[in-house]
C-alpha cells in the first residue's frame, strides 16, 4: 500500500506501439513522428478524462534512432541539439513528462555511446537519464549492441506525481535492475522495448509492487498493474492512455472483504477496485480527494496483503525459533 496520506494520486500514462522496421526517415522527420505520438496521447487523455492533461508519455526503445543502420558510433545522437529541442518543446507544450529512448552520444572523443532513455520533465528539461545496464551481447561477440557501453546503475526519478524507474528491453531478463528499483520505491516503471513481452512484465509488476508500462515496435504495448494483471494493451501501431492511481491498497481474501463488496457498500463511487477470485486478491483505490485508501481500509478493519504476510512471518518465526534455512 502506498505511504501517501493526502488522498488519491491519479496519473494519466501514455504509451505507443510504433513500427520502426523500415528505412530511417532522417532525424527531423523521426522527431516529428515522435512528437505526433505525444500529441495523440495528450489529445486522448483530454478526451477520455474531461480535459485532463497527460502526465507521462513513454516512447519505444531507440525511438530517435530506430531503423538507422550502423555501429553505435554511426547511429548515435547527442541529447543536446535537435533531440532535446523538439522533445523538450513538446513536453512544455503538453505539460507532460516524456521518456525519450535513443542511442546516445555520451562522449564521442572517448568513443562512449549508450542505449539510453532520457526523462524530460514538464518544463522541457532533462530530469535524468537511464542507460541500459544489460545491453544485448550477440553470440560470440565481445561487445554489446554495436559498441554501446553498458550502464552502471538503476536510478529512480522523483516526478511531481510519483517515483519513476526505467528499464530497457533486455533488462527485463535480469533480476538486478528490477530488485534495485523495488528497493528504491519505484511506483511506475517504463519499459521501452523491442521485446513485446507481457508475462515477464506481469511477473515484474507483481514482484515489484509497481505499474509497468511498455512501449514497443511490434505485437503489443501494455500496462500491467501491481497485482500482475493486464490493464490495457494495443496490438496495432498506435497509442493509448490510461488513468492509474499510485495511492492504492492490495488486499487478499478475508471474510469481511467479500471480494470487494464491503468497499462498494460502504463507500459507493468514492472507491474503485479490481478483485480477482482466481487469485483471491484485489487492488483498491480511493476516488475521494479527501480520503486516502488507507483510511478506508482502516474504517473497514481490513488487513492489507503486506500486513498479512508480515503478521504471519513474525508468528511463524517465533514458533520455529528463527527464520527458515535457505541453504
Amino acid at each position: 500500500m502506498s505511504e501517501n496520506r493526502s488522498g488519491p494520486r491519479k496519473v494519466i500514462v501514455g504509451t505507443a506501439m510504433h513500427n520502426m522496421f523500415r528505412p530511417y526517415p532522417g532525424l527531423q522527420t523521426r522527431l516529428g513522428e515522435l512528437a505526433s505520438l505525444v500529441d495523440r496521447m495528450a489529445e486522448e487523455a483530454a478526451a477520455r478524462y474531461d480535459g485532463a492533461r497527460l502526465d507521462i508519455a513513454v516512447l519505444p526503445e531507440m525511438a530517435v534512432n530506430g531503423g538507422r543502420e550502423g555501429t553505435a558510433a554511426e547511429v548515435s545522437y547527442p541529447l543536446d541539439g535537435p533531440v532535446l529541442e523538439v522533445m523538450g518543446a513538446k513536453a512544455r507544450a503538453r505539460q507532460c513528462y516524456i521518456v525519450v529512448p535513443l542511442y546516445l552520444v555520451d562522449n564521442r572523443e572517448r568513443g562512449l555511446y549508450s542505449n539510453a532513455a532520457a526523462l524530460v520533465d514538464r518544463q522541457g528539461q532533462v530530469a535524468g537519464i537511464y542507460r541500459k545496464v544489460f545491453a544485448v551481447v550477440a553470440h560470440g561477440a565481445e561487445n554489446a549492441e554495436g559498441g554501446v557501453m553498458p550502464g552502471t546503475d538503476f536510478p529512480v526519478f522523483d516526478c511531481d506525481f510519483g517515483r519513476v524507474g526505467i528499464q530497457i528491453c533486455y533488462d527485463m531478463a535480469f533480476d538486478e535492475g528490477w530488485e534495485a528499483l523495488r528497493r528504491k520505491g519505484a511506483e511506475l516503471i517504463a519499459w521501452p522495448s523491442q521485446w513485446p513481452g507481457q508475462i515477464h512484465a506481469a511477473s515484474r509488476a507483481l514482484r515489484g509492487g509497481c505499474f509497468v508500462l511498455s512501449s514497443t515496435w511490434r505485437n503489443n504495448a501494455s500496462l500491467l498493474d501491481p497485482t500482475g494483471h493486464l490493464l490495457r494493451e494495443i496490438r496495432a501501431d498506435g497509442v493509448f492512455v490510461e488513468q492509474i492511481d499510485l495511492d492504492y491498497a492490495i488486499l487478499g481474501w478475508q471474510p469481511t472483504l467479500r471480494n470487494g463488496a464491503a468497499f462498494a457498500e460502504r463507500f459507493g463511487a468514492r472507491v474503485g477496485y479490481r478483485y480477482s477470485e482466481v487469485e483471491d486478491c484485489g487492488i483498491f483505490w480511493s476516488n475521494d480527494p479527501t480520503t486516502p485508501i488507507a483510511e478506508m481500509v482502516r474504517a473497514l478493519n481490513l488487513e492489507t496483503k503486506a500486513a498479512e504476510l508480515e503478521r504471519c512471518r513474525n508468528v511463524l518465526t517465533r514458533l520455529r525459533g528463527g527464520p527458515p534455512a535457505l541453504n
